[in-house]
């Protein structure tokens, strides 16, 4: 980004099929997958804008905390049964929405939720 230049972080979050995390361990498909995510990634990071970033395990491995009548409850897996779930998040700093919702056009995953960021929360 250029110095001085007023921006502000978006979060793509990626959200992925069954099918999708399937790739990732299926002998035919994992390669494919993998180098698109690879190329995605390294276009992101090259250009300057990635603030932060993380690939997300299968939604089988969640832990979900939820709350009901003031008892904490806690649920193995995901909030709920979806066609999709969140496969991984990229934080990226750019000048406004349409160039988060451009770098979020070039993701190779089924579907991309684009979201600015509340100011961070000081330590």
């Amino acid at each position: 980004m250029l110095r001085g230049a007023i921006t502000m972080n978006y979060t793509l979050l990626m959200y992925e099929t069954t099918e999708d995390f399937a790739k990732r361990t299926d002998p035919i498909h994992k390669e494919a997958y993998v180098a698109s995510w690879a190329h995605y990634v390294t276009v992101l990071r090259d250009s300057g804008i990635v603030v932060s970033s993380a690939g997300l395990q299968s939604p089988e491995t969640a832990t979900t905390l939820s709350r009901r009548d003031g008892e904490l409850l806690v649920q193995d897996g995901p909030i709920t049964e979806t066609k999709e779930q969140i496969g991984g998040l990229i934080i990226i700093d750019v000048p406004d929405l349409d160039t988060a919702l451009e770098w979020a056009a070039r993701c190779p995953g089924s579907s991309v939720e684009v979201r600015p960021n509340l100011h961070p929360i000081s330590k």
